[in-house]
């Protein structure tokens, strides 16, 4: 059974940082993707950021481009979201995902691309 545990969430105001991490279990982090989707409240769930287990590619929603930077490690079977200069629109739970299909990462944005899902975590950016 596959399981993604995201921790890392919290409050903090307009300007900080925040370091979200995710961990696999019973999945090999070897093809396919993992990555990030945030939902604020009333709002569509939202890709934020993906990176690709082979070649390490990334990609991101324009929003936070320049601000957030994504990383994995198929060793260790992690993802970790650094989020700098958080604004209050940051506000949101993150989930982190997964997909064992390499196509299915193409079309990123997509919500039903992804088999896998973390309970996720809550960001709160005051401003």
């Amino acid at each position: 059974e596959v399981q993604l545990v995201e921790s890392g969430g919290g409050s903090v105001q307009a300007g900080g940082s925040l370091k979200l991490s995710c961990a696999a279990s019973g999945y090999s982090f070897t093809t396919g993707c993992m990555g990030w989707f945030r939902q604020a409240p009333g709002n569509k769930r939202e890709g934020v950021a993906l990176v690709s287990a082979e070649g390490g590619s990334t990609n991101y929603v324009d929003s936070v481009k320049g601000r957030f930077t994504i990383s994995g490690d198929s060793a260790k079977k992690t993802v970790t979201l650094v989020m700098n200069n958080l604004k209050p629109e940051d506000t949101a739970t993150y989930y982190c995902v997964a997909s064992t299909i390499r196509w299915r990462c193409g079309a990123w944005r997509d919500v039903t691309n992804f088999s896998y899902w973390g309970r996720g975590t809550q960001v709160t950016v005051s401003s």
